[in-house]
């Protein structure tokens, strides 16, 4: 996909579009074999016909003869040619849901969060459910053309055996259609608001999963249990809606193509008792109306399908023509350069003003959470630039004119609480598999231990979000992992509130000589790591208030004594 369509607004029937046009060659392909496919099917009964006309009147066994070869050579390709037309269809049509699958979550992962009022569990949904029926689009045209193929060729074939029994035909398929597009569009309706219910229950079980062991620890799973199944209950009610909507539907069209086909064969039979059309006609016209069953069907429930695509393709417009929550600049932060907060105003930060020079270790000791949270958010671009007051400059340029890709390779901000994923010890620590300093992350955040108990060392499995570890070993294994990454700038928020006090004081030696000659920042209120910075600045208030090393502060600052002393 080209730049300009990455950029481009997509509603829903643009999506639909882009789809069709990426795959005109396989659904040109598969159209003219599944039209094969139905023309062999509607050749058969009329070959029945023939066969019967002329075996009455010839009484040939080489006629005869003929006859079931040509039946063979119909039904052969009747085979050959649905097996290869829905190969290349469903190739097709999995190849374009891959291909959603990767857009929609190319959208949620991108450095720079879109506006969308949408959360995980739904962002999920869409990139699942919504992408692989939104590629269905690509079997359903098909199928409707060839099945309009057979409606054709049935009529063609009827109405030169009698004109009345081909404008039957048409004129019936035409009153099908307009009654069963009316229902499909309540169909189409209902089953928007099915998927956005469903993607709603997807998205509190998620946020459910993330939350589970607080929640067991302040016994509030029971109530979260409710919310969810409040959610789940008007997804499930949704659900029977749209069932029943397609039930209708369903049995109009099955209806309304038996009375078809009925008034076909009835009409079929009274021209015959007239002498209008011969018995090899007659049996022809049996045989079709019987047959145009399958091909009405099938056309009947396209209109059903082409809307529940169009659901789908508009909810995914949601995520893809989402805006950027801001838009960055494209410059580059000069190497090896300090950080600098001039004057920020957000949150709980009121004018906050200090500048860590390149290659220093400082610490921040913040003695409300909510400012060191603030803090970090603002450094690690969860607040757009635009969204606070003051700047915010990474190697001596403003944060607003970088590129949000050179910050991320030049400023890492590691959150308290980093997820860990499934995987091993090692994916964890360099996701990548291209870091150099794996070894001296492991040995600086103290993970040799975790290390060195299992056989299988750094190769050692992890469960999802770390369950297999303790609440020490995710923190330090989060830590090792912001440590590999060895950017020129590290912010870490307290990096070792879950381990015990001696390892924290090796964890704050080893960090503190592994970032040596690199900017360091760390929000903690640990004394181990305070002792080791070079400067520490106390942030009350949401400003600064003290500046100085630990054991001056600690020595003339009373209340930096009752905070940080343990």
């Amino acid at each position: 996909m080209t730049t300009a369509e990455k950029k481009r607004p997509r509603p829903g029937s643009d999506i639909l579009r882009t789809a069709l046009r990426r795959n005109t060659g396989a659904m040109a392909g598969g159209t003219v074999l599944m039209g094969l496919y139905q023309a062999g099917e509607t050749a058969f009964p009329i070959a029945l016909g023939l066969i019967v006309e002329h075996t009455m009147r010839d009484r040939s066994l080489g006629s005869l003869g003929v006859s079931i070869a040509a039946l063979a050579v119909i039904i052969t390709t009747v085979s050959l040619s649905w097996r290869f037309g829905m190969r290349v269809l469903q190739k097709a049509n999995t190849t374009e849901a891959h291909r959603w699958r990767v857009r929609v979550a190319e959208c949620g992962l991108q450095p720079v969060a879109r506006d969308v009022d949408l959360k995980s569990g739904e962002v999920l949904t869409i990139a699942t459910e919504d992408a692989d029926q939104t590629a269905d689009i690509i079997e359903v045209v098909p199928l409707l053309i060839s099945s309009l193929v057979a409606v054709l060729v049935a009529s063609v074939a009827l109405g030169l055996a009698d004109p009345r029994l081909g404008v039957l035909v048409i004129a019936g398929t035409v009153a099908i259609l307009t009654v069963l597009s009316v229902m499909s569009r309540r169909i189409g309706s209902g089953t928007r608001e099915q998927q956005a219910r469903v993607a709603r229950a997807g998205a509190k079980v998620a946020d459910l999963i993330i939350g589970l062991r607080p929640l067991h620890g302040f016994g509030g799973n029971h109530a979260a249990f409710r919310s969810y199944r409040k959610v789940s209950a008007e997804a499930r009610h949704q659900s029977v809606t749209v069932a029943r909507a397609n039930g209708a539907y369903a049995g109009a069209a099955l209806a309304l193509n038996a009375v078809l086909a009925a008034a076909v064969t009835l009409t079929a039979g009274w021209l015959a008792f007239e002498g209008r059309i011969t018995i090899g006609e007659l049996v022809m016209a049996v045989g079709l109306a019987q047959f145009i069953m399958e091909p009405l069907k099938l056309f009947s429930e396209m209109p059903k399908y082409v809307m529940i695509a169009r659901a789908s393709a508009e909810r995914m417009a949601l995520v893809l023509n989402a805006p950027p929550v801001t838009v960055p600049g494209s410059g580059r932060p000069a190497a090896g350069g300090g950080l600098e907060v001039d004057c920020v105003r957000h949150g709980a930060l009121r004018e906050l003003k200090f500048h860590v020079a390149a290659g220093e270790f400082v610490a921040i000791a913040a003695y409300q959470p909510r400012a060191a949270a603030d803090l970090a958010a603002v450094l690690a671009l969860r607040v757009p630039p635009g969204a606070y007051e003051g700047v915010v400059r990474v190697g001596g340029r403003d944060l607003a004119d970088l590129s949000v890709e050179a910050v991320r390779e030049h400023l890492l901000v590691n959150p308290y609480d980093g997820e860990i994923f499934a995987g091993t010890l090692r994916t964890n620590i360099d996701p990548s598999g291209t870091g150099r300093s794996v070894a001296a992350a492991v040995e600086a955040s103290m993970l040799t231990d975790v290390v060195a108990l299992h056989p299988d060392g750094l190769d050692h499995p992890v469960r999802d979000r770390g369950a297999n570890l303790s609440g020490g070993q995710r923190q330090r294994l989060s830590l090792a992992r912001a440590l590999a990454a060895d950017t020129e700038v590290l912010v870490l928020r307290d990096p070792t509130t879950a381990v015990d006090a001696v390892t924290e004081q090796l964890i704050a030696r080893k960090v503190a000589a592994l970032r040596r000659g690199r900017t360091t920042l760390v929000i903690t209120s640990s004394p181990a790591l305070l002792d080791v910075a070079d400067r520490v600045l106390v942030l009350d208030d949401g400003v600064v208030t003290a500046e100085d090393t630990h054991r001056n502060l600690l020595a003339t600052d009373e209340g930096y004594c009752r905070a940080v002393a343990r």
